[in-house]
């Protein structure tokens, strides 16, 4: 059958449109969501032509060892910026407004995360690794992911606090003995809202006031500042720094043990994409690397990961989990209410 030229006209532009359309660039969305098997592959490639290079925000000093290893598997060049979770969210918030994008990925906690959320700075990524996670590391929005619990522990110097004196409950602050050798970490409003909450309103904000009153409590800034105080021994007992950093002190020789007291408190910890992140193939690359490799760097460093897929250092201790939303909107009572009672 003879072809017309009509006919071969419309099958060379259809066949054009089909390439074209094959050769289109993916939006960032589309790069963020794409669930093929090929995914990986896909990223890999998209690495390549952004130039292999990353720009992460971050509040845990050790994300350098995660950051280090993504690096050096995919031949990354990695640019970090690490500061206070108040800062980071500052940050992307002022340079989005002043059309300014540099940051691929963001690691926060969970309020400052929600918060760059409610600001419509993010974008969800479907990683595979999801599936392996936590229920409640992944919010409905999926705007950002946690990827360890912050568990808050006491802490204590194992010259200055015997073993079997060690409190068994709150209440247990009540004792005399405890007068001047307490202290908790300034900004840990969320902890103590959700510790109120969780021993039972009014009772359990009336015996927490209970004990600064009557025994005191000395507030310092920074919960590695804290720990150390600990293992110098200036604080005998500290009840808010975070489950990884007495281990990680006592294994440098530190006299100091963590010490959980029921109920206990955790946030999350997460990262997330930014929505107008330069490089969004390799952002969501890392983002599956955290979630999965980089899981196993996080526990070996003693933090509590959210994967399913590694034990947890802490076992099947019960949580109370700070709400992330709650904690952004009843912030500014949560902390007038919270330096009121250490001001005792």
């Amino acid at each position: 059958m003879q072809t017309t030229p009509g006919l071969m006209c419309g099958a060379l532009c259809l066949a054009f449109a089909a390439g074209a359309a094959q050769a289109a660039p993916l939006t960032l969305q589309e790069i963020a969501t794409y669930q093929g098997a090929d995914r990986n592959e896909r990223l890999l490639e998209g690495v390549r032509k952004e130039g292999g290079e990353l720009t992460v925000y971050h509040a845990y000093p050790q994300l350098a060892k995660v950051t280090e290893a993504f690096a050096k598997k995919y031949e990354v060049k990695v640019t970090a910026w690490r500061s206070g979770s108040e800062n980071i969210l500052q940050r992307i918030g002022t340079e989005a407004r002043a059309n300014k994008f540099v940051v691929d990925v963001v690691q926060n906690n969970a309020p400052e995360n929600e918060a760059a959320h409610r600001e419509k700075l993010l974008q969800p990524v479907a990683s595979p690794h999801l599936k392996d996670l936590l229920p409640g590391a992944l919010p409905p929005h999926r705007d950002w992911v946690g990827i360890t619990l912050d568990v808050y522990s006491a802490a204590y110097n194992t010259a200055k606090v015997k073993k079997e004196e060690l409190p068994k409950t709150y209440r247990d602050l009540l004792d005399p003995k405890w007068k001047g050798r307490l202290a908790v970490e300034a900004e840990d409003q969320a902890w103590f809202a959700t510790l109120q909450e969780a021993l039972g309103e009014p009772q359990g904000g009336k015996l927490l006031g209970e004990v600064i009153a009557n025994n005191g409590v000395s507030v310092r800034k920074g919960h590695s500042l804290l720990t150390s105080l600990v293992a110098s021994g200036e604080v005998p007992l500290a009840l808010s720094v975070y489950s990884w950093n007495p281990t990680q002190l006592k294994e440098k020789g530190a006299p100091i043990e963590g010490y959980l007291i029921q109920p206990v408190v955790a946030q999350y910890s997460t990262v997330a994409m930014l929505k107008k992140a330069p490089h969004p193939n390799t952002a969501a690359l890392f983002y599956d690397f955290v979630l999965n490799e980089g899981q196993a760097i996080l526990a070996q460093m003693h933090f509590v990961p959210t994967s399913t897929r590694q034990p947890s250092p802490l076992g099947n201790v019960a949580l109370k989990m700070i709400d992330p939303a709650r904690a952004l909107d009843m912030g500014d009572k949560w902390t007038r209410a919270y330096q009121a009672a250490t001001r005792h």
